[in-house]
């Protein structure tokens, strides 16, 4: 099956039944508003639905030369799971690169759970990949939303349900859930602190994979004085860690 038949699906699903974020289309303008939490409430009903153990939700960073996956929440939120930050390693590189292009859900499985590669295997328009964390298996669906905003709804479990009739629904969730997320405005998030142009600089060079070390070199500044930049964006921007600090500048367009 071909992108334009998976977005076709995609948007029959969306126009005959209400999914948990209200009637919506790829093409419309107008949802229901929601929170972080709200949004990893619907994420983890979802998990449930495909009895999946564990989820993670990410954007592509805006980087062409770098390309990595910038985590957003999981199903650890407010903290950070392992299998979280292995995917947003250096494991993403090639699903990023993927995800800019197509929709084509992407699974990998582990090499002791036979079951899962029988389900993932059996599902059209999908195609095995490597393991985007070790000793797990899931499956990952490219999302696509405005402003060319582009990320990655991944679920784990080594007992994933889903057959070929729910695929089509799940991955039009999770466009819906990744479209949500990313219109969030500082307006849902409550009033935010005026983020200075050199904490902004160093939130973009953190996006791009860059480390505190790197970020110190290229702006001429201490590595002290680079990470105190990045203490303070996040926590200006209510964030419990740099990566999601990052996140939640992507989402509301201060860095691009």
């Amino acid at each position: 099956m071909k992108q334009a038949d998976i977005k076709e699906a995609a948007e029959a699903l969306f126009n005959e039944q209400r999914n948990p974020f209200g009637a919506f289309s790829l093409g419309s303008e107008t949802h229901h508003a929601v929170t972080i939490p709200d949004a990893v409430r619907r994420c983890r009903w979802i998990a449930v639905d495909i009895n999946a153990s564990a989820f993670g939700l990410f954007f592509v960073s805006p980087s062409p030369e770098r390309a990595r996956l910038v985590p957003c929440l999981d199903s650890d939120y407010p903290g950070i799971a392992v299998a979280t930050k292995f995917i947003s390693g250096a494991n993403g590189e090639e699903i990023v690169r993927h995800t800019r292009n197509s929709t084509e859900p992407r699974w990998w499985t582990d090499d002791g759970v036979a079951a899962m590669a029988e389900t993932f295997g059996n599902l059209a328009w999908t195609e095995q990949m490597a393991p985007l964390a070790p000793g797990t298996s899931g499956i990952a669906f490219p999302v696509h939303a405005d402003r060319g905003q582009c990320g990655l709804v991944v679920f784990l479990g080594s007992e994933i349900v889903l057959p070929q009739d729910a695929l089509y629904e799940i991955h039009a969730r999770c466009f819906s859930l990744f479209a949500a997320v990313a219109r969030i405005r500082p307006s849902d998030t409550g009033r935010m602190r005026t983020i200075s142009k050199r904490e902004l600089e160093c939130l973009k060079l953190t996006a791009n994979g860059n480390t505190s070390e790197e970020i110190a070199r290229l702006l001429k500044l201490s590595v002290h004085t680079a990470n105190q930049y990045l203490t303070q964006s996040t926590q200006k921007l209510n964030a419990v860690n740099r990566n999601q600090a990052v996140a939640k500048a992507l989402r509301l367009g201060l860095i691009e």
